[in-house]
């Protein structure tokens, strides 16, 4: 029986590069449910009324969008990150004991497709290879029956024990491992259950924490307190991937260089809490147990999953497992189902997306084609901005703990996520919807009042915005040994109130509005010396300047200002020879690489769309980035991308958004056409 909230997926926008990923999507591309009704006007000039370059691109990229656009209205495209989050998968069945051998060989397959010819596995495409996320697909693989002779184990293993081992590993690698036998619990940094009983005003509780890692800590805090070992047959183990057998002192914590510091102060707190943790005496840990169980079983939303996450989801799922619910039980039957649901699957492969984004595909695919000025009474866009709407969040989330008095609203990530909405979709979606020539005006403009003031009550006491929470800047918390990730709090960032500038100017704030005074502030204090920003959910310099740019410019900043030339002047010397930018993800690691890397469709697109903002339009590295563009397209009206363009966590989680390479270079296109009047 299909699920009612397994739904299809655009074939073009996977990495199965029009595989047949989904069986009821072929079906009703066969019944002729695709949406691909242009007006006459666009006909016309298709049948030979476009005479230059710039025109015929924009024409096949926007067919490329309605033939991609699936029959309900919206357009989804793949998520793609590391191979971890398959790998987990498969360490998932088996802790269950709910092994697909069919389903197994094939993720098996994707694992060993992604290998590089070194043997390790990588992050993003042409990184360095990774320590956990190899050692994490060399056990995934051993569960799945390759033996460690194995060529492709053997080039792996050298690689792993050259890095010092599985001790070297990162802590979810090592809680995935010691749920296996395979590495000690007590070598986990601890997260005793009775922290979640810490009461909302307390310095450090749940509430601090970003909502990725509250909805994964809350569950996982119970499996790491129940400890659970499942045993392995000697075929399947790892214990080769340690450099020589463990002794006590390798499950230690590294220190930092002095005494007093934070990260060494945490250290030595984790030592208390184990402590803690073996004492008989635990009054509060049964509430505890209790407290969490009910508030994992009240997170699960109707679809089935977790915060919209992978970790949340599978979390939740050893949660309840430890807790006793059987595999059969009406919620694990329903978290596995979510869990499947974000699979894209082929004819030999099956790949699990960490998370999905079908409302951030639609709100980027919907303002490419305005931008590229299709009109607003257009079917396929009215039908996108319809299936939008409903799409809306009505609920109090996890956010309204730190704002009790405001009201619901916004637009959340996936198909479903009402107890996460945030505010960078929300404010796409609303720049999106505007215009739209639907049905129901009422119904939109209700929409976006109630998402304007959440978005807008979601301000932090910084002048700043996060993602999904207000004031999540106890930063104190990346310090803890858990916190190796560097991710636990949600901080606001550049790009993101760049976005609630932009998401103002558009629907007729004014820049002396208290609100945008306070974010301008804050962006000029977190301008870079060089005159770039730092981009939080987008690779990386090239990201935050273009969302800051373009917020600034629909504000009505003065984009003469020193500040923004200064900006303006750091895009222009990072241009590529070829005419396009690119930046490479290792500008987290290092920043004399932001702005530096091969060029991209997405980061041309994005420096582009900067450049136009800041009233450069006519230059010439513009004339050169819009050339760029049209000689990389493909006769398909797309273009190509390997390199990833998004991020999850900077430095440690990179994301390949496949709709990335499509909808900016439309969006860029259509704005210089509409800016110079379009001779390409």
């Amino acid at each position: 029986m299909t699920s009612p909230f397994k739904h299809p997926i655009s074939h073009a926008l996977t990495s199965f590069n029009g595989a047949a990923v989904e069986p009821d999507q072929t079906a009703s591309q066969n019944q002729g449910a695709k949406i691909h009704r242009l007006p006459p006007s666009i006909w016309k000039r298709k049948q030979g009324q476009a005479k230059n370059q710039l025109d015929l691109a924009i024409d096949a990229s926007r067919d490329f969008f309605f033939r991609e656009q699936l029959p309900k209205g919206y357009w989804w495209a793949e998520l793609e990150s590391n191979v971890t989050i398959t790998a987990e998968y498969i360490m998932l069945f088996h802790f269950l004991g709910l092994v697909d051998h069919e389903r197994q060989r094939k993720m098996a397959n994707y694992l060993l497709s992604k290998q590089t010819e070194e043997g390790f596995w990588t992050i993003y495409y042409g990184g360095p290879g990774d320590l956990s996320t190899t050692v994490e697909a060399y056990f995934a693989l051993k569960l799945a029956g390759y033996p460690a002779e194995h060529p492709a184990m053997e080039k792996a293993r050298r690689f792993v024990l050259d890095q010092g081992g599985i001790i070297k590993t990162r802590v979810f690698t090592k809680i995935f491992l010691a749920m296996f036998g395979e590495f000690a619990w007590f070598g986990v940094p601890s997260m005793p259950v009775e922290l979640t009983l810490l009461p909302n005003w307390a310095y450090f509780n749940m509430y601090e924490f970003s909502s990725w890692a509250r909805a994964t800590i809350i569950p996982l805090s119970v499996v790491m307190d129940k400890r659970p070992v499942k045993k392995l047959p000697p075929a399947m183990r790892v214990q080769e991937l340690f450099v020589r057998p463990p002794r006590p002192i390798d499950y230690t914590f590294t220190k930092e260089d002095g005494i007093l510091t934070w990260k060494n102060f945490f250290i030595g707190a984790d030592h208390m809490l184990k402590v803690y943790e073996r004492s008989p005496i635990r009054p509060f840990k049964k509430k505890a147990l209790a407290e969490i169980e009910k508030w994992v079983v009240e997170h699960q939303e109707n679809t089935g999953d977790w915060g919209g996450i992978q970790p949340a989801m599978l979390n939740a799922i050893l949660c309840l497992n430890a807790l006793g619910y059987s595999n059969d039980h009406p919620v694990m039957v329903k978290g596995m189902e979510a869990l499947a649901n974000f699979c894209i699957e082929g004819e030999n492969q099956i790949v699990l997306q960490s998370c999905i984004s079908p409302v951030w595909d639609t709100a980027l695919a919907l303002k490419a084609l305005t931008d590229s000025g299709v009109p607003t009474d257009h079917p396929s866009l009215v039908k996108a901005a319809e299936w939008l709407l409903d799409k809306e969040v009505r609920k109090p989330g996890d956010w309204k703990i730190k704002c009790p008095d405001l009201e619901p609203g916004g637009w959340a990530f996936e198909f479903l996520n009402d107890w996460y909405p945030d505010v960078d979709d929300s404010g796409f979606v609303m720049m999106a919807l505007k215009g739209i020539q639907v049905k129901d005006r009422k119904l939109m403009d209700g929409a976006i009042k109630r998402g304007i003031n959440w978005c807008l009550g979601m301000q932090s006491k910084n002048g700043g915005w996060g993602a999904f929470d207000k004031d999540n800047t106890k930063y104190l918390l990346n310090k803890i040994p858990f916190a190796d990730l560097e991710a636990l709090i949600d901080p606001p960032t550049a790009d993101l109130t760049g976005r609630m500038l932009e998401l103002m100017g558009n629907f007729g704030y004014a820049k002396d509005y208290p609100a945008a005074v306070r974010a301008l502030d804050f962006l000029k204090k977190e301008q870079e010396p060089e005159g770039c920003w730092w981009g939080r959910w987008g690779v990386n310099y090239l990201y935050g300047t273009w969302s800051v740019l373009c917020g600034l410019k629909e504000i009505g900043e003065d984009m003469t200002q020193p500040y923004v030339r200064k900006a303006v002047n750091w895009i222009k010397s990072h241009q590529n020879i070829d005419g396009g930018w690119g930046e490479t993800c290792e500008s987290y690691h290092d920043r004399t690489l932001a702005g530096i890397g091969e060029s991209t469709a997405s980061q041309t697109s994005w420096a582009l769309l900067a450049l136009m903002a800041a009233g450069e339009a006519n230059c010439s590295a513009v004339t050169r980035g819009i050339q760029y563009l049209l000689s990389t397209q493909k006769a398909d009206g797309t273009w190509d991308e390997m390199h990833y363009t998004g991020t999850g966590f900077p430095k440690y989680f990179m994301i390949k958004y496949h709709i990335y390479r499509n909808c900016f270079p439309l969006m860029a296109l259509g704005t210089y056409r509409t800016l110079t009047g379009g001779e390409g």
